[in-house]
């Protein structure tokens, strides 16, 4: 058994993350694995592994480059004798599947969202190519769903396999309080202000601007702090307009933005709530919500999409009707007035959810399982 994972390029994200956890776990399984993508800054931490990348332009929608990157992919799996092709995006699934039909390597495809399909008689049979392998892997129920319903595929093709969430990088004692501490005064929030954080690219389907109408409106009469992570990527005129209602906020509800930083786990640490607001179109699965959780913090999320697996209402967290601002307002005032110990049973909770459920462990696990039953034809 070899593997080949394919994508487009080795960028920041979800997709690219879950990737390179997948080639670490085979790494370490001893099962040889590579990636195939157009690169990025991700490639070092492969070769930090001592997994192999090929380079190919497998970003490229173009129809003649994907119908050149067939050719070679499939010269590629010959060459190295790769027995599985795991692509995780469309534009490189046509490219694999082709591949995989000259070279009779098995076809697996990991379904990371839900993609639009207007107008149908177009992107239906664009994306249908995730569906033609031996397997596909939905990220999360909602997900299975909507390749059953969408796309027609039987139950029994699809392997549902949550993502993960790295708990031994997040968990309740990986940051010391102090460093907690001093992000707090780094970013001007006082050592005892509750701050609500929304981690997340500053994109009107976040729903950042929400969560601002939201705090405005809370009756909770103590300073309650807010904080952005994330950067606008290019949306400055939607990242203006958050930053002027920011602006005109209550002195008692401070709004801070940071647009990027590679130590989550201290921004979890720091905050006393995290919220995922989306609206419009459902989260498939959603990093953020285990992720916190897994750190012992309070959640909330709306209610569709993958939120409503990775929050059991109340128990492990909390949810919001998409969009609602009156109906956050009034989670986030009852969240903030919990006894201590009705807190502390929400973490708890939660946590063991995340461990039991939602780990990158579990993910790895469940996935190489799949890549053995395919091996073996099963």
């Amino acid at each position: 058994m070899k593997i080949l994972q394919i994508l487009p390029a080795l960028g920041s994200g979800g997709v690219e993350r879950g990737t390179i956890e997948i080639a670490r776990a085979l790494a370490a399984a001893g099962i040889p694995n590579a990636v195939a993508s157009a690169g990025g800054p991700r490639v070092a931490e492969l070769d930090a592994l001592g997994v192999p990348h090929f380079t190919l332009p497998l970003g490229s929608k173009n129809p003649f480059t994907v119908w050149r990157n067939a050719a070679r992919l499939a010269a590629l799996a010959r060459r190295e004798g790769f027995t599985i092709l795991h692509v995780r995006s469309r534009a490189p699934a046509w490219s694999a599947y082709w591949a995989a039909r000259r070279t009779g390597s098995v076809l697996l495809a990991t379904y990371h969202g839900v993609h639009g399909t207007s107008p149908a008689w177009l992107k239906i049979p664009y994306n249908r190519v995730m569906t033609k392998g031996a397997k596909v892997i939905a990220v999360s129920n909602f997900v299975k769903r909507h390749l059953m319903e969408v796309y027609g595929v039987p139950e029994e093709k699809i392997v549902r396999i949550y993502r993960g969430a790295d708990t031994q990088t997040f968990r309740p004692d990986a940051v010391p309080p102090e460093r907690a501490l001093d992000m707090r005064r780094k970013l001007g929030f006082s050592p005892d202000m509750p701050v609500v954080t929304l981690p997340g690219r500053l994109t009107r389907l976040k729903g950042q601007a929400i969560l601002l109408e939201s705090l405005r409106m809370l009756k909770h009469p103590s300073p309650v702090g807010c904080l952005f992570v994330g950067s606008d990527q290019g949306r400055t005129a939607y990242s203006a307009e958050l930053r002027a209602i920011a602006s005109n906020m209550p002195a008692n509800r401070p709004v801070v933005f940071l647009d990027h930083t590679d130590d989550m786990p201290t921004i979890y640490a720091m905050s006393d709530i995290v919220v995922s607001a989306t609206v419009g179109h459902p989260e498939a699965f959603g990093r953020t919500i285990p992720e916190a959780q897994a750190m012992g913090v309070l959640t909330v999320g709306t209610a569709h999409g993958g939120a409503c697996e990775t929050i059991d209402d109340g128990v492990t967290g909390f949810l919001v009707p998409p969009g609602d601002v009156d109906a956050l307002a009034a989670k986030l005032d009852e969240i903030l007035d919990l006894p201590a110990e009705r807190k502390a049973a929400i973490r708890a909770a939660a946590l063991e959810s995340v461990r039991t459920n939602f780990s990158t462990e579990r993910m790895c696990a469940e996935t190489i399982a799949l890549y053995r039953s395919l091996d073996a034809g099963v």
